[in-house]
């Protein structure tokens, strides 16, 4: 907690503005859209991909009256009673402040990097060292150069040790990081090709890692993933490796007594590790048999091994270790609820985190908290129950439901309703009486409280095959598009065909809470289903027709009018309503020659709008024909200065200004003269779009199912219907759960599709049945019910079917389970 006066000094301010010298700051906030506690608050305004200083009246109406901005034409004169601090860089300034937090921090700091693993040896390392340590870690993947202040800030004294995460994607971060951080012990993890674009070389960039830990007392790390050249100059190391030769300190020796068994002996569900530390033989039992889960695992070993723990306490506590989901998880629930499953952690932050994204789901009319107890957080401090108890009166909640006996033993002090059960077992025996129907549920649980039975029972159930969408991947994609668009051009963001096939209002909702402007969909049914799901953007029917005209106008959808016969129709239907004013949007067929006027109807369809005080043209808009095809340029720049001319002439005659728009995903990055007023982004949403890698856009979705039988067959024998597939060798065949009913085509077969298993590619094997298909994995080792990503390149698995990308992505049956991933 700070003075306003300490804050200036802090970030050393070159300019201020104090109106309540007295102001207290306890949180820094840098998202309008999640403010709380806002009185002692600061926004920080960050000029990223959106410029925060946009939202500075945003800030202020939730009640912010303290900034930090960084653009000096601020009218600070529309903010009453504010204190404004410049600064030259916001960022800058939001890392400042981390490290003065860190520098009052006594505790012990533990910073982790690498290219894979962080977050899972974080969250490992709190379960193995929660007896004791009371712990403060960075929430969820926390790691960039936000997220790292961010975490930074939350550091208490109560708390004498700290794991904090850091990740680079580029030469020149990891310094910032490592001045904020200042860690004690470093912890290095997996080097792969992860960010690998950002640096010259794998050298550079495990260079620019080991920056972190220059300061370090001791750093413990994998030595292969280090080159003898490059060995840190620390006091002190603690490095583990593989082989009997190694001068590592821990040593993961190799049976010279079974050559097949090189390092390990793996079961189904467990490897047994043989180790030398000190000259002493250690055993260990390992409940994973993965190669990353193990490389994790050892590091974890490690650092108990150099803190002392003896060979049985490690043994005891990574037997009960289990697989991290690190991302919330939006599912579907039994009786029409949505599932909002977060149990893999819980602290104070991580229940912020997990309650905005609560927040922001409007499909269903309530909304459900289930909350075990926190560990490492003294519920029986007054100071602790005022953060809880300030914290959950910031959110509508229809249902508290509290687990444990923590909160069983205070649960007079808690300010908030709320149903409490001694434990798990309890809750879901209660089950029946709570009886969840049309909520929204959000289950945080620490793990201990084995949340993951509940999960179990409120999931609706469905097939394995699952299509797994990335939430942060879409609104990256969002703002990559958002960037490369001129300042005040809108965003219509396209939802139709079930958001190409990654779902409905699940989607609609990430959308409007990062402010798009306009919504579209194919048919009026769609926009209903969002409308009941609490979307409350304008909604574009693209396809309207007669029979939908009342569903569409008491749902405010406004209907694309192409033809003078849904115009007239939608007019007599309006005057019959006494309605006026409609907004309406005219397509126009510039060269497409789909749906929409014709350029030479225009005076005959001004005529008529210019009578007909019913409607009201909200936009104008045509699609272009070959945006992504270059080869096309005169084809295209012709449709454009169609376009213009149409909406110039069609503006003039009603006499007011209307939204034009014809770039859609490959428009707005091939055709910039043409965004005009608006575009419309669809499929690049997804990550799914030739140039992708040019405007680091992520795949937001990805379709997974797993191996339900391993067969081994000889070359005389055959695969599938009609004996197609044919055996040139002795092979490993495996069938997975997917097949044509599910959306799989039956073009992939017989070699054509390739999945992936294990970071291998296996080809199909005969032809593709309804919920099944076989494959190739002679060459690979793997195991029943391993999973198989069934699209590893979206882009080249349409090419093979002489397909493209959307056909794949909207033919994913709905019987497939839509995962929703969150961080």
């Amino acid at each position: 907690m700070y003075l306003i006066e300490e804050i200036t000094t802090i970030i050393e301010a070159q300019k201020v503005e104090i109106q309540a010298p007295q102001s207290v700051i306890q949180s820094l906030q840098i998202d309008s859209r999640k403010i709380q506690h806002a009185a002692e608050a600061i926004f920080i305004a960050l000029k990223a991909r959106r410029d925060g200083h946009n939202y500075l009246k945003d800030a202020y109406q939730a009640g912010v009256r303290n900034f930090i901005v960084s653009d000096r034409l601020v009218k600070t004169a529309e903010f009453p009673d504010a204190n404004f601090l410049w600064v030259q860089d916001g960022l800058a300034a939001l890392q400042k402040l981390a490290a003065f937090q860190r520098s009052q921090y006594a505790g012990k700091v533990i910073a982790i990097t690498g290219s894979n693993g962080k977050t899972i040896v974080k969250e490992w390392l709190y379960e193995l060292l929660a007896k004791e340590y009371k712990i403060q870690r960075s929430p969820k993947s926390y790691n960039s150069q936000i997220g790292v202040a961010l975490s930074l800030w939350q550091l208490s004294n109560d708390f004498p040790l700290a794991i904090i995460e850091a990740g680079i994607s580029q030469e020149g971060e990891m310094q910032k990081l490592a001045d904020m951080i200042q860690p004690t012990v470093g912890i290095l993890t997996a080097i792969g090709v992860a960010h690998r674009a950002g640096f010259p070389s794998k050298i550079a960039k495990i260079k620019e890692k080991l920056l972190l830990f220059e300061q370090v007392e001791t750093l413990i790390y994998p030595k292969k993933y280090i080159p003898t050249e490059l060995t840190p100059q620390i006091p002190h190391t603690f490095t583990w490796d593989e082989g009997e030769s190694s001068q590592a300190d821990l040593q993961v020796l190799a049976s010279s007594a079974q050559a097949a068994q090189a390092t390990t002996s793996k079961s189904d569900n467990s490897t047994a590790l043989t180790l030398r530390y000190k000259g002493e033989i250690l055993n260990f039992e390992i409940p994973f048999t993965d190669h990353a889960s193990l490389e994790n695992v050892l590091t974890c070993i490690s650092l108990l091994l150099y803190l002392a723990y003896s060979p049985a306490t490690i043994q005891a506590r990574i037997s009960k270790l289990k697989p991290v989901e690190m991302r919330l998880q939006l599912k579907k629930g039994v009786r029409n609820c949505s599932i909002i499953d977060d149990s893999y952690s819980n602290d104070l932050a991580a229940l912020k985190i997990a309650l905005d994204f609560l927040q922001q789901q409007n499909q269903h009319p309530l909304k459900t908290l289930i909350l075990s107890d926190i560990p490492d957080f003294s519920v029986a401090e007054q100071s602790s129950l005022r953060k809880i108890n300030s914290l959950l009166a910031h959110y509508d909640l229809h249902r508290v439901l509290l687990i444990g006996p923590a909160f069983h033993a205070y649960s007079s002090q808690l300010t908030f309703e709320h149903v409490l059960f001694e434990d798990t077992a309890a809750f879901i025996a209660a089950l029946p009486e709570l009886a969840f129907t049309n909520e929204t549920i959000l289950l945080k649980g620490a793990r201990n409280f084995h949340f993951e039975s509940i999960s179990k029972v409120l999931t609706a159930k469905s097939h394995d095959t699952v299509l797994e969408i990335n939430l942060n991947a879409i609104e990256s994609n969002l703002n990559s598009y958002k960037a490369i668009i001129p300042k005040g051009v809108k965003m219509m963001a396209m939802v139709k065909a079930f958001s190409y096939g990654s779902g409905s209002y699940e989607i609609a909702n990430i959308l409007q809470f990062n402010k798009v402007d306009y919504l579209a969909v194919a048919f009026v049914d769609e926009g209903v289903d969002l409308r009941q799901a609490g979307i409350t953007l304008p909604i574009m029917v693209m396809s309207p027709d007669e029979n939908t005209f009342e569903s569409l106008v008491s749902n405010q959808l406004e209907p694309e009018i192409y033809s003078f016969r849904i115009l007239k129709s939608f007019i007599q239907f309006l005057k019959a309503q006494q309605i006026t004013d409609f907004p309406i949007h005219i397509k126009v067929d510039t060269g497409m020659h789909r749906l929409g006027f014709m350029p030479e109807e225009i005076e005959a369809l001004c005529a008529l709008l210019k009578d007909a005080e019913q409607v009201k043209v909200q936009s104008s808009f045509s699609h272009l024909a070959a945006a992504s095809d270059l080869t096309h340029r005169t084809f295209t720049l012709g449709q454009i200065a169609k376009f213009d001319r149409f909406t110039q002439e069609l503006q003039a005659e009603i006499g007011y200004p209307i939204i034009k728009h014809i770039a859609a995903t490959s428009g707005i990055v091939n055709w910039p003269s043409a965004t005009f007023d608006m575009v419309r982004l669809g499929i690049g949403l997804y990550g799914v779009e030739l140039d992708a890698a040019d405007f680091h856009l992520q795949e937001a979705s990805v379709l997974k199912t797993n191996v339900t039988q391993i067969k081994y067959l000889e070359p005389t024998e055959t695969v599938g219907y009609g004996r197609m597939g044919k055996l040139a060798r002795p092979s490993k065949i495996a069938t997975v759960k997917i097949g044509y009913a599910d959306g799989y085509s039956r073009k992939f077969g017989n070699g054509v599709g390739k999945m992936l298993i294990h970071g291998q590619l296996v080809p199909t094997v005969g032809n593709i049945c309804m919920d099944m298909c076989m494959l190739d994995v002679t060459d690979i080792t793997l195991q029943e019910e391993d999973e198989v990503i069934v699209f590893p390149d979206l882009i080249q698995a349409a090419k093979d079917i002489d397909t493209i990308p959307y056909e794949l992505l909207v033919n994913i049956s709905q019987r497939v389970k839509r995962v929703y991933f969150y961080e």
